[in-house]
């Protein structure tokens, strides 16, 4: 009898399916088990599909650990990645339909590199939205609270009572103040080689 093509070394002897149990984007989980794996554990996205890759020594209870390390890992990831122009110029036109009855209409949102003392940037007669480069990397809310604040501007230019009440509408703005004001508070503290005199 010929030997199985498909179990031949390095080739998952086992694959499940399962929805995902900890809120992942992805809507289902394909766990594959291979013996040519002996200790590592990997995954990765297909379509919206996650894929995670097992030994296959590994016990079920095992094995739904790790999905849920990994699952966690990939989320992790993507929250870091970098939004393009065109990523957070439809953030904001989100942003805008929810919060600001999509009257907050931008000609262009974009990221700059030439903004190290302020967050965002707005000039409402031309209808532009820079954002700080330095906000890469920070959590949603906070990107979405910068965006929010210079949408908001579009519709009232300065930064009185008006513009506050209309700010208002996001429901994350002071904790994301507060974000903001202890990153800035961090940068302007002594590293603590210099305060060592090294």
């Amino acid at each position: 009898m010929p030997a199985d093509p498909l179990q031949r070394a390095g080739t998952p002897q086992r694959s499940t399916t399962s929805q995902p149990t900890n809120g992942s984007r992805a809507s289902a989980i394909e766990v594959r088990r291979s013996a040519r794996r002996r200790r590592t554990v990997s995954a990765y996205r297909e379509g919206d599909r996650t894929v995670v890759l097992i030994p296959a020594r590994m016990s079920e209870a095992e094995e739904q650990r790790w999905v849920n390390v990994m699952l966690d890992k990939l989320a992790a990831q993507e929250s870091r990645r970098t939004l393009g122009d065109a990523e957070l110029a439809e953030r904001a036109e989100r942003l805008s339909a929810q919060y600001f009855d999509g009257r907050a209409r931008p000609s262009s949102v974009r990221w700059v590199t030439n903004q190290n003392t302020r967050w965002g940037s707005c000039t409402p007669a031309e209808g532009s939205i820079r954002l700080s480069h330095r906000l890469q990397g920070m959590p949603e809310y906070v990107i979405d609270y910068v965006l929010c604040h210079e949408l908001a501007h579009l519709l009232v230019p300065g930064h009185g009572p008006r513009f506050w009440r209309l700010l208002e509408a996001y429901p994350r703005t002071e904790r994301a103040r507060g974000y903001l004001e202890g990153v800035a508070a961090a940068e302007r503290l002594p590293h603590v080689a210099d305060a060592q005199g090294e």
